[in-house]
């Protein structure tokens, strides 16, 4: 009988011991990639270079749009004194520079738009994120780490599975900010 018991209680720690370690291989964690975008890639080269860019182009937009509106003041001017052959100089020159600004608008967002766009799906962004999710998974024992954002499949997830913020940590750690 004591032997039956012991080969019983050596099932029951070895059923206990298997459904620990089933836990353990399905544990898993998600993070929020745009939050890790917004928080660390963000202040990356790359887009510091974007954001500078964006900003000469915002400043060339406005420089035009000043120059355009001065020539519509010199024109009412010309229009108030009497002189209608510098008016329709004026007249001629805002509707030659307004084209341009125009064109040059279009020209210079679609340039930011597809930067941009390069930028969001960035390769080596996304290589660097991948391995260090890949670290802290491994380090940390989960078996799976699921994009919050891009699963459709997640209704409901515990905080406690959230590694954003340990992720966005850690990659900051590794550019030594």
């Amino acid at each position: 009988m004591k032997h039956i018991q012991k080969w019983g209680l050596g099932l029951c720690l070895f059923g206990l011991a298997w459904q620990l370690e089933a836990q353990q291989l399905t544990r898993f964690a998600v993070v929020d990639l745009s939050k890790v975008y917004i928080a660390f890639f963000r202040d990356s080269r790359a887009v510091r270079e974007f954001e500078e860019r964006s900003a000469r182009v915002q400043v060339e937009l406005d420089r035009m749009s000043r120059e355009i509106q001065d020539l519509k003041n010199s024109q009412l001017s010309a229009e108030s004194r009497g002189d209608k052959d510098q008016a329709l100089r004026f007249e001629h020159d805002i509707y030659r520079k307004s084209e341009y600004l125009q064109e040059y608008y279009k020209l210079k967002t679609a340039e930011l738009e597809e930067q941009k766009s390069k930028l969001m799906q960035s390769g080596a962004f996304l290589n660097q994120v991948h391995d260090e999710v890949r670290l802290i998974a491994e380090s940390e024992g989960y078996s799976m780490v699921l994009s919050l954002k891009e699963s459709t499949g997640i209704l409901w997830y515990s905080p406690t599975v959230d590694i954003t913020d340990k992720l966005i940590q850690s990659l900051r750690s590794k550019v030594g900010r």
